[in-house]
């Protein structure tokens, strides 16, 4: 009799320890997803930011670029893709899309050397530059946080609670755009 009690106060004893473990790491892998959600929420921040500013200096070239008509239409499109997307992989391609359609619109400045002159595309252009710092910080410390969150559920034991409580890979990560990392040609 005292045997059994015994065996059945260390299998208490266990079952305890291992219900502890499972909520702990539960717990963890939480907070470690709600991490990802609240870096997304910066990134996102950052790029509102950004949208909001395109506008103004979109208003502020048009006047001295008139015939620039196709870039704009391609900057409005991708700025209505970003706020209209839904989840991270959607605002993460109209990003990209809006990135590469601002670039030829700053490309597009360099040939009008009244508007480089003009004191309000000047600031316009500070602002954005500033923005675009903020988002690479906040793009940087997203994907970051994702990974961490990506490897807590697929060591063990985690990858056993996180199966069982329904926590999955998520690769919605930032890369780089394709030919970005081809170095440019300068010829003087």
């Amino acid at each position: 009799m005292k045997v059994a009690l015994i065996v059945i106060a260390v299998l208490l004893v266990l079952a305890v320890a291992a219900g502890g473990q499972f909520v702990s790491v539960r717990n963890d892998l939480v907070t470690q997803r709600e991490a990802v959600s609240a870096a997304w929420s910066q990134v996102d921040i950052a790029l509102q930011r950004r949208a909001d500013l395109i506008p103004n200096l979109v208003e502020t070239v048009k006047g001295y670029a008139k015939q620039e008509t196709t870039v704009f239409k391609d900057i409005a499109d991708a700025r209505a893709a970003l706020i209209g997307g839904r989840s991270p992989q959607e605002k993460i391609q109209a990003n990209d899309q809006l990135s590469n359609a601002l670039s030829r619109l700053l490309v597009i400045s360099e040939n009008y050397p009244q508007l480089r002159s003009n004191e309000n595309f000047l600031r316009l252009q500070d602002e954005i530059a500033g923005t675009e710092n903020r988002i690479a910080v906040e793009r940087r410390k997203y994907n970051e946080t994702l990974q961490r969150y990506n490897t807590a559920i697929q060591v063990f034991p985690n990858n056993i609670v996180a199966g069982m409580a329904g926590f999955s890979r998520n690769d919605a990560y930032f890369t780089t755009a394709p030919g970005a990392r081809t170095a440019p040609k300068v010829a003087f």
